[in-house]
């Protein structure tokens, strides 16, 4: 029998954690997630993106991915990497008022942008660098705030002048570095579509040469992940589709005559176009407001928080408004002051924030390619609460029990 010595046998202790721990760094795959901001469920088979649909035929795709409720762009970003509805995770809209701080949070505002007071949830990013990885992101929701203290290993601050294809040269730069340096997600961000679709709406030439342009971006990533031999999955995305709206005066919803006969000194209002929130000062006038408000309906529906219907998810935190006004699919809340001093002048633009379970217009995209992907797979349409547990799942990282999204629902397109 061999006898080691103490010294000998804690130099053979530690190479083998050593040894180890390089070996899971070598085994866990990388993954990188590209969001085409209001890139809809259809804009595929609608134009016939060439490099989109040969990513579609070798890995795995949705028929469409239901966004959370509003159908907005920074709730759903936030709820694809923390796997929480916009209610659970504080982001409730692009815009909204935080009752608490007497304060309003806007997208444009960078100091609210970066205010981690706004945040909740563990994002992936924190979820993978807990886990002994490092992450980077280019223009995520979320990630230019220090949440929990915490920012993702490499970021960018928002710049929307910065090119796109410098952005994915960002993600080749990041997986040539040095495997300690070598972020294991990767998420980034392209607003072209959904500005695009928002000035001329979703049936448009130029939202069409938008797609293709992000075509090309999918088509020069692909390219350049060839030619680095490393097992990484991509993930292509969106937050939400785009809905046609017409220059019809019916489809107007105007606040003032909704609010008409109401001392706006009694509540602050929030419109967001396809909803709207009343937050009251006195709460015990919430049944009184609720009454008149619900008398003046006319395609649009006013819920008090507690009875926004079960499947939204939207009723539990207080930056949603006592009272929240939700138009019908088609119609929106536009200020007549403001019409009047800018009218709307397009026969038709785009529009989303709709509920995604009446207007499947508002469906996203969820396409998947990569050594760990299973080849050729359709899944019938989920929700976006799932995309979460499914990068935990791939990066071999346990799924946070306190989540929304359950790691079930895309386990099989998995190829273990």
């Amino acid at each position: 029998m061999l006898l080691l010595s103490k010294k000998t046998f804690v130099s053979l202790f530690f190479l083998l954690i050593s040894f180890s721990v390089f070996s899971q760094s070598k085994d866990v795959p990388y993954v990188v997630m590209i969001s085409f901001d209001g890139f809809r469920y259809d804009y595929v088979q609608k134009y016939a993106p060439k490099h989109i649909k040969k990513f579609i035929k070798k890995g795995a795709a949705a028929t469409s991915m239901l966004p959370s409720y509003p159908s907005k762009t920074f709730p759903n970003h936030y709820t694809l990497v923390t796997g929480l509805y916009p209610a659970h995770h504080g982001l409730v809209d692009n815009s909204f008022y935080d009752a608490d701080r007497d304060a309003f949070y806007t997208m444009r505002q960078r100091d609210k942008v970066e205010d981690p007071y706004y945040y909740g949830g563990l994002p992936i990013w924190q979820l993978v660098q807990q886990n002994g990885m490092k992450a980077a992101s280019f223009f995520w929701v979320g990630s230019e705030a220090p949440i929990q203290g915490v920012y993702p290993t490499y970021y960018h601050n928002f710049n929307n002048a910065i090119p796109n294809k410098n952005r994915i040269q960002a993600v080749f730069d990041w997986l040539s570095l040095p495997e300690a340096e070598r972020p294991h997600l990767i998420t980034v961000y392209f607003s072209q579509v959904d500005s695009i679709g928002h000035k001329f709406g979703p049936n448009a030439p130029e939202t069409q040469a938008a797609v293709m342009e992000a075509d090309n971006l999918v088509g020069m990533l692909m390219a350049g992940l060839k030619k680095i031999d490393l097992p990484v999955n991509v993930i292509l995305t969106s937050d939400h589709g785009m809905y046609e709206m017409k220059n019809e005066a019916d489809k107007f919803l105007y606040t003032e005559d909704v609010l008409v006969g109401l001392d706006n000194k009694d509540f602050v209002f929030v419109n967001s176009g396809t909803h709207a929130n009343v937050f009251l000062k006195d709460k015990l006038k919430e049944e009184e407001f609720f009454k008149r408000i619900a008398a003046k309906e006319n395609h649009f529906k006013v819920y008090k928080r507690a009875d926004i219907p079960k499947n939204l998810h939207y009723n539990d935190h207080p930056r949603i408004g006592d009272l929240t006004l939700m138009a019908e699919t088609g119609y929106s809340f536009y200020s007549k002051e403001s019409l009047t001093k800018k009218p709307e002048t397009r026969k038709v633009w785009g529009v989303h924030g709709f509920d995604p379970y009446t207007t499947p217009e508002m469906g996203a995209i969820f396409y998947a390619s990569g050594p760990n992907i299973k080849k050729g797979k359709t899944i019938p349409e989920f929700q976006n609460i799932h995309v979460y547990p499914f990068i935990a799942t791939l990066l071999g990282i346990s799924v946070p029990q306190n989540i929304d999204g359950d790691a079930k629902v895309l386990e099989g397109i998995i190829r273990k």
